[in-house]
């Protein structure tokens, strides 16, 4: 009885964990998961411009500093800091009055040398006759001719007195050379001008209905661009794009390559109609130098970087993703990327959802425009 109760315990302990193995198998059996929807697409084959950026500055057409050339007080200032001045126009007077009065005794002092002259060729002119009658020695007639020379030496330097009165009074009245900009005043009115010994800047004048663009490119960028012929305008963008859609057109390249970097200035000339463009300003310069022929272009938002570089998730056969390195060049229309290396133009790959797929990973590929 004891042994037979026994088997028929241990066979329903074999048997309640059968069951339960079984229920428990059941219940581990799970639903294939379906391949994730992944947007891919093919690149964009087409001719491309190639081009080659490089940081340069902004200068006005014409920058001049208007300077003071004599001694005086500043008495007037006319005009407003930072306006638009025309050619002509007055902007400061120094104090003119002691230079008038320099132009007046110089003015007295030409009429009194031409006096003189005349008196001294009439007295000329009547020694001549004499001594052709001897009524005069010859040394007396020599006396006469002296004193003509001397007188007309004098008048010489009256006119060249009265010339530099002029010019010092023309110096206290300083006027804008040209229409543009003009800066602060660096005195203010009261202020005492010693420009006489070296000349002294009140103020910067800058024509900038045109401005210059001032760049340097490579020595061997330049020989490539002489193959390919040099092109005749730039695009020029402030940093940070603020200001873009200028375009230059380069009217200046320099005779001479610098020996101690390597390269060569060049010059854009630009419209600046509106002002907005100022001297000084950095700006970045779009240099085009080549074309390329059915470049590859990707959307730039669809490659990664990691350590070894750039990368991309090409999709393969059996809708399997793969991670591959490419090497790539210049934006294009400022949101396609041009691949050099690394994609073939009918392979696929994914555009989108970078951290969701891996390397061996199956999708489900969903077709995108391009």
């Amino acid at each position: 009885m004891i042994q037979f109760s026994s088997v028929k315990y241990w066979a329903g302990c074999c048997l309640f964990f059968s069951a339960v193995w079984v229920s428990c198998k059941k219940n581990d059996v799970r639903p294939k998961m379906s391949a994730p929807a992944i947007s891919v697409t093919k690149p964009i084959i087409r001719d491309v411009v190639l081009y080659k950026e490089y940081p340069g500055y902004l200068s006005s057409e014409q920058t001049v500093n208007l300077v003071a050339r004599v001694n005086g007080y500043l008495e007037q200032i006319l005009y407003v800091s930072g306006a638009l001045v025309k050619e002509g126009q007055l902007l400061f007077v120094i104090e003119p009055s002691q230079y008038k009065e320099a132009v007046t005794q110089a003015e007295a002092a030409l009429k009194t040398a031409n006096a003189q002259l005349d008196y001294a060729t009439n007295n000329f002119a009547r020694m001549k006759e004499a001594a052709k009658s001897d009524a005069v020695s010859q040394i007396e007639l020599v006396r006469s001719e002296t004193n003509l020379d001397q007188a007309k030496a004098n008048v010489k330097n009256a006119e060249a007195q009265l010339a530099t009165a002029r010019k010092n009074l023309s110096y206290c009245y300083i006027r804008a050379p040209f229409t543009g900009h003009i800066s602060r005043n660096m005195y203010d009115v009261g202020a005492y001008i010693n420009g006489a010994v070296q000349a002294v800047q009140l103020a910067s004048l800058y024509k900038d209905t045109k401005m210059y663009a001032y760049f340097n490119i490579e020595d061997n960028q330049y020989l490539q661009m002489k193959i390919n012929n040099v092109p005749e305008s730039v695009e020029v963008y402030t940093r940070g794009g603020l200001f873009s859609g200028y375009f230059g057109k380069l009217n200046y390249v320099s005779p001479n390559i610098e020996l101690s970097t390597g390269t060569l200035n060049l010059r854009a000339e630009i419209e600046n109609p509106k002002g907005d463009l100022k001297s000084g300003l950095y700006v970045t310069v779009k240099l085009p130098y080549d074309e390329q022929k059915s470049a590859v272009l990707i959307r730039d938002a669809s490659i990664g970087t990691d350590q070894a570089g750039k990368f991309i998730y090409v999709v393969g056969d059996s809708s399997k993703v793969r991670y591959r390195h490419i090497e790539t060049g210049q934006i294009v229309e400022d949101s396609l990327r041009l691949v050099t290396k690394g994609l073939s133009p009918d392979e696929m790959y994914v555009t989108s959802a970078l951290l969701k797929v891996h390397d061996g990973m199956i999708i489900t590929p969903v077709l995108q425009n391009k």
